[in-house]
Order: structure tokens, then sequence, then C-alpha cells
């Protein structure tokens, strides 16, 4: 199909503005089907997978496809939950134009904000469209208001051609137009119409149309702007990416004679198909049974058949050119953020920026089945949402995960039993704790067992001291004059490994220390690589509990965005968990907290940042150093530690 005759855009909004029923209205509308499904019931077509139709919101980002006018018509339906936010901005990338659909009671919440973000950072066109309208305490105006305020002075509502309002906003994006408006008082409708569109399509205008998705109103005039004032494939602005050989920025010339060019925004597991891939081609053409390049993993695929989706139906294509959204099933390389494209003309585009996990639980296989299947399913889950984490700590043995938030995991321990039925346990991460010492000491580890036959016998005198902060360890060897038998200086050395291994206070590792050995003794016939192993490690214990232990917490650096009216909230709160304020900044719109807070005080801070800001708060975090537990909460640690090993040893 002609490129021109191409529209694509993304439903984005707050959870319950009704995006999925305005879509179905669209759908209905556009007579793309034959009944508008309800999301109470559910039967929409956008939201059809188990979880969705069980809890009643979109989880997943949805691809509807029809023909419309003679237009090809390509809509994505996504989600507003925070907790799937990685969801919106994938998708984002995948359109020319965005829809944003807010509650006319509720007004613009947390969720119309972030959709404008991500809108703004692709300078995507945008429609507002004020849904519900039919509501007893509805105030469109009311939100009209807001919007200018919050977004844009240049978001007009278009319910005539002939509106001052309308005429005004695009007069004021030509100096020409805006003379001749000034010197007449008006615009014709050849000099408003293409001024229109062109002040759209370089977001110097954003469109607000008032409407209701349960009475279908609104969607005539939606379609309308759509189609004449949005862009084709072919009008977007210039892409920019880079030549993968030369690393030099380029812009990517739109069209359907140019180069074949896509990107890849998002991979669904098909129940009945298997993987999907969901690529955006932006220039030239690609037909069935070929093959492309991909630019990201510098290898050549092969395709099988193209698919348009919509819903959870695929219809088979030849081939697909210049602006489709397609699907291709059973790639064996090819994931999200992949640029694909011709080798003789490698264009790499940014990868998808998503956002950090905000949460983790720690998951404990309930059968030994489920333990032998639980990291392959895990791991078929990440390929399908980046924003989900799987690892391993080494330390504390416990397999992590991590995501957006408390729904976010649910959905997808959720999936993990429906989809592969493993079956698991939550619970709260362990923290990777650690021991030091601070001052030094001498000692002597001495092994001697004689129980008939040959007895076993080794000596050590070792001395420990601290090590600068960030060093590990380090074992020194002065033993002179054979105290000790040059091949049992390796085994001493083993054992004080083992002992820091296992700590000596708390079973955390031990850090931070020198081990010298000084001195010694050993029997001809009763020394062995164990007895010397075994007193070494009886050495180390004994000279940590002289040189003054102490626990070691992991500090995170943490940055926390969020209005300004809520910085006394957040910097009491932050305090309240032990943390220290490193300093403050502002990011556009939003004020930056930057702090250092124990990781232990941080597991509930998703949900009770949420809490405390209404959901405009975020925040990121990353490992920043580890530092000295308070006696009184390392005395609990320890207590709480040594309990648990008591109860081991008696099981």
């Amino acid at each position: 199909m002609d490129a021109k005759l191409k529209r694509n855009f993304i439903l984005m909004g707050h959870a319950q503005a009704g995006k999925t029923s305005f879509s179905e209205s669209i759908l209905n509308f556009c007579k793309a089907s034959s009944r508008k499904g309800s999301v109470a019931e559910g039967n929409t077509v956008s939201d059809y997978s188990e979880d969705e139709i069980e809890r009643k919101i979109s989880i997943s980002s949805s691809l509807l496809t029809f023909k419309y006018n003679n237009y090809q018509i390509q809509i994505i339906d996504s989600p507003g939950y925070a907790d799937f936010v990685g969801e919106v901005i994938s998708s984002a990338r995948a359109v020319d134009s965005a829809a944003i659909v807010i509650d006319a009671v509720s007004g613009i919440e947390v969720g119309t904000e972030k959709a404008w973000e991500i809108a703004d950072s692709l300078r995507l066109p945008r429609i507002f469209f004020i849904n519900k309208i039919e509501k007893e305490n509805a105030s469109p105006d009311s939100i009209i208001a807001e919007i200018k305020d919050r977004f844009s002075k240049k978001a007009v509502l278009v319910e005539s051609l002939d509106s001052s309002d309308l005429i005004e906003a695009v007069a004021e994006t030509d100096d020409k137009l805006l003379e001749k408006y000034l010197e007449s008082g008006s615009l014709s409708k050849e000099e408003l119409l293409p001024a229109l569109k062109n002040a759209i399509i370089n977001c110097k205008v954003y469109p607000i149309i008032k409407g209701s998705a349960a009475n279908d109103k609104g969607i005539q005039e939606l379609m309308q702007v759509v189609l004449d004032y949005c862009p084709s494939p072919l009008e977007r602005p210039t892409l920019k990416a880079k030549d993968s050989k030369t690393g030099e920025e380029k812009q990517v010339k739109i069209s359907e004679s140019s180069d074949f060019c896509a990107f890849v925004f998002k991979t669904i597991a098909d129940p009945y198909v298997g993987q999907l891939t969901m690529i955006r081609i932006f220039s030239g053409m690609l037909a069935s049974n070929t093959a492309f390049y991909n630019v990201s993993k510098s290898l050549k695929e092969r395709i099988g058949q193209i698919y348009l989706v919509h819903g959870k139906e695929q219809r088979a294509v030849e081939s697909a050119n210049c602006g489709d959204i397609i699907a291709l099933a059973k790639l064996k390389d090819t994931t999200t953020s992949d640029s694909l494209a011709t080798e003789q003309n490698p264009i790499l585009f940014d990868e998808i920026k998503f956002p950090e996990p905000a949460i983790s639980s720690s998951v404990k296989p309930r059968s030994r089945q489920d333990e032998e299947r639980i990291s392959a399913s895990l791991a078929k889950l990440t390929v399908e949402d980046p924003t989900f984490k799987v690892s391993r700590d080494i330390q504390t043995k416990e397999q992590i995960i991590s995501g957006i938030g408390d729904v976010h995991l649910d959905v997808m321990i959720g999936r993990l039993k429906k989809r592969f039925n493993v079956e698991v346990d939550l619970g709260t991460p362990k923290v990777a704790y650690k021991e030091t010492i601070t001052k030094a000491a001498r000692v002597q580890g001495k092994y001697k067992k004689q129980s008939g036959g040959r007895g076993q016998y080794g000596d050590v005198w070792i001395e420990i001291e601290p090590l600068p902060r960030g060093e590990e360890f380090e074992f020194v060897d002065k033993i002179f004059g054979g105290a000790i038998p040059r091949n049992y200086i390796p085994s001493v050395e083993k054992g004080v490994r083992k002992a820091m291994a296992e700590g000596a206070i708390s079973g955390n590792p031990l850090v931070g220390v020198r081990v010298t050995l000084v001195d010694g003794s050993y029997h001809t016939v009763d020394s062995s690589d164990i007895a010397f192993q075994i007193a070494g490690r009886m050495a180390l214990r004994k000279a940590v509990q002289e040189a003054g232990p102490v626990l070691l917490e992991p500090i995170m650096e943490v940055e926390v965005f969020v209005p300004d009216e809520f910085m006394g909230h957040i910097t009491g709160d932050l305090n309240s968990r032990r943390g220290r304020i490193m300093g403050m900044d502002s990011k556009g719109k939003l004020q930056v907290v930057k702090a250092t807070v124990p990781l232990s005080e941080m597991f509930s801070y998703a949900s009770d940042l949420r809490s405390l800001t209404g959901g405009r708060g975020s925040y990121a975090m990353k490992f920043f150093a580890y530092e000295q537990v308070p006696q009184k909460i390392a005395s609990t640690i320890i207590a709480q530690a040594q309990a648990a090993k008591k109860e081991e040893q008696e099981e």
C-alpha cells in the first residue's frame, strides 16, 4: 500500500482513562469489528491475554490493524499503569503520532504526565482526547485549561475550523500567516488547512477533542484529524541514527524506494505461533521468506512469513514496506531494540532506554520439579519484558527477580505459573552483609588429633590487620627456617580463605583483611594438607574475635525525582531510613534529591514513594559502598544469624 495512505498512532494516558474502550469505539466506528467489546466482559480486541481479562487492565501494548476510507490504520493500545511503563516507552518508538486519553472526571493524572513526557522526548505529534464527558461530574472545560497550563498553550480545542482560537494558534506558527491574520482577522481554508497540518506535525499545535468512548462521541472527529492532519510515514520528521561502521551520525531519509531500515520495538510470546518479534519499518521494503541484516548483532537473519497483527490475530502478507508495523515469527538472534537494515547501508538506531527495576523479591521454587524448570522459564519472561530482570546473588545464593512495581512482579509470577507450570514462593531478598576487622591481632591455631593409627597435626601463628577500605584480602608468607614446610603454606592459605568465606560473627564473608603467616610447627608423620587447612581456619576465626570485628552493609546511591511540593516529605522519609542527603538539583519540572541509603532500608521504597507522592515520584538506585552497620542494628543481625545457624545444626 502507498505509504501516503498509512496512519499509525499510540493510545497513551493514565490507567482507567478508557484507552481500551476508546479503541473499541474506533474499531466499531471504522467497521473494523462486528461488535463493540467491553473491558468488563473481557471481550475487547486489544486486551486478549488471560491475565488482562482476569485483572480488567491493559498489561501489554497491543496492535490493531484495519482499513478505513482506503487508509491503512495501525493503533497501539498501551497500558496506563506505571508498572508497565516499559511497554509505553518501547511502543512509542514504533508510531508517527500519539493520542493522549484523559478522563473528563479525574483530569490530568500521573499517567497523563508520563505519556506527555514520553511523546515529547520523541517529538511525536499529539492529540488530546478528553473521554467520559457523559459522566455526571465531568468538567472538560476545566481540563482544557489544565492542559494548556501543564503542557502547552498551543493545545487547542478542535470543534470547528472557524474557531478563533484554532485560527490564531495556527497563524502564530507562521510569520506570513500571522501578518495576514492580524490584517484581515481571518484565514481562508486554503491557507489554514496546510498550515494546520504542518503545525501539528511539527508539534506547534496540539488538537483537543472532547468525546465519549461509551457513547461513541468524538470518534469521527478524531479519525478526521488523524487522516487529514497527522503525518503519514513519509511526513514524519527525519530520523536520527548512526552509521554502524563509522559511528558518524546521519539523518535517515524516509521513503518507499530507499534502502530497507527498521527497528525492533517489542517481543511477544504467542501461545500458538511462538515468539513474535514486532518491527516498525521506516524505509524500503521487506518480503516474506527473505533475509535482513541485523545491524546491532552484525549478522544476517533469514525470515519466514510476515504478519500484520490485529489483537491476537495474525494475517500473513507477502511483503511490507515503509510505515508498516509488522510481526515476524521464530527469529533466532533478533531481539528488542535491534536495528535492521542492509549490509551496504547499516543504519543503527538508539536502543530503547527502559526504566531500571525499582523493586526486588527472592524466589524459591516449591518443588524439585519447579527448581529444574525455573531458570529457563524466567529467562523466557525477560525476553518478552526487558523491565523484568533476573539475577542470582552469589553470596546469599538466592534467585532474585526485579521489576517496576508490586503489580508487575505479581503479573510475572502469574505468567510463570500459567505458562510454564512453575510455582514459587516470594520473599524479601537477604542483604549481602560483610564482616571486617578494626584492629590487628596475633594468634595461634593448633590442630592436633590422635585417635589410633596416624594422627593429624598442624600448628600456625598468624597476624591479621585491616586493609584499606575497598581491598578484599592479602595473604603474606613470612615463614623462615622451615618452621612449616613449603608444601603446607598453600594449605594454610586455603584454610584461611575458607574461614573468611564463612565469616566469624554472622556467617557473612570477611573482607578487608591482611593475614600474615609468621610461625608454626609440624610433625614429620602426622602433619598433612588437611591438618594445616584446619589450623589456618582455627587461627583466622580466633584472630577475628580479637581484632574488633564489625558488620558492613551495602549502601546505595539514590536519586529521587519528585515535584517540588513533595520535597519535605521525601527528605524526611529518607532521613528515617538512615539516609544521608548528599544534594539537591532540578531536572525539567522535577526536583532531584540525591542521597546515600542502606540497601536494607530500601526494599519497600517503590510502594512507599508511590504513596508519598500519589504516584508522581520515581527513583534510581545503584551500589555506592560498604559501610559499618550501627552497633544496635548489628547486634540484632548477628543474633538472628547465630540463632539460625544453631537451628540448622540441631536439624
